[in-house]
């Protein structure tokens, strides 16, 4: 049974009730889910939810309802006994550099810009401004679009409203064009970059998947432009992709969720 407003609650308490509500199979939660389960007062859950969400603990979804949000899962990473997914990642992302000894890269999706968790480089390759932990556009970058394209409606027209920002001569800035890219990313899985963020620099990108289906990380490959076939790339950055998506649950079958 859930628990009531005992008046001896601290609000403390009260605030990791709300965060250990969610749990495998229950990765998003309504704030009628979450006053429920932990019998708090709607106002009381409302009040205390928006706190977090504030504070970046939770994050609302496109679609009203909320889940874990990126500082949290920061902080559960410092756990000893935690797997997160950059570690995850590590060493697929590994063998993806060995193979093309350039930037390999794995982002993760922040309000409306991609965050950077996990880069590898060769001393030789492209030199790119962010790093570990930047932050990327989402209208023209390669882990960008791909997180756009799943993101659903409500963060398209977020970033279309706001505007496309111009980078290089190359940037995608008509509305228009950029939504007919990110339907083929979805479709595909995978998004190819042809200069658009950095002058010289294109990215050949997937999505990774968790075990609903739902577009958790982007993995990239940043390469100078012309130095490599991207279609070539291609089938080598999708199969890393997959290979993580695997180790977070996901199987064939399971079909990519939007939003």
């Amino acid at each position: 049974m859930p628990r009531t407003s005992e008046p001896g609650r601290s609000v403390s308490s009260r605030l990791l009730d709300l965060l250990f509500s969610f749990g495998p199979g229950e990765v998003e939660l309504s704030l009628a889910d979450l006053a429920r389960k932990t019998g708090l007062p709607h106002p009381t859950a409302r009040r205390l939810v928006l706190e977090l969400v504030s504070a970046g603990a939770l994050e609302k979804r496109a679609n009203g309802r909320f889940a874990v949000g990126l500082r949290l899962w920061q902080l559960g990473t410092l756990a000893p006994l935690t797997e997160s997914l950059r570690t995850m990642a590590q060493p697929v992302m590994e063998d993806l550099y060995a193979a093309l000894h350039q930037h390999v890269q794995l982002a993760v999706l922040e309000g409306t810009e991609a965050v950077i968790i996990e880069r590898l480089s060769a001393r030789r390759a492209l030199g790119l401004v962010s790093q570990v932990g930047g932050r990327l556009p989402l209208h023209c970058s390669g882990v960008g679009k791909v997180l756009l394209s799943h993101g659903g409606p409500v963060l398209t027209n977020k970033i279309l409203e706001s505007g496309l920002q111009r980078y290089t001569p190359r940037t995608i800035t008509d509305p228009g064009v950029l939504r007919r890219e990110l339907a083929d990313c979805r479709r595909t899985g995978s998004a190819l970059v042809d200069g658009e963020l950095t002058k010289g620099a294109d990215s050949i990108a997937t999505r990774v998947m968790n075990y609903e289906g739902r577009v958790v990380a982007a993995l990239s490959v940043v390469v100078r432009s012309g130095s490599v076939q991207r279609q070539a790339v291609l089938p080598s950055v999708i199969a890393s992709g997959l290979g993580i998506s695997r180790m977070l649950g996901w199987r064939p079958g399971i079909k990519a969720r939007n939003g």
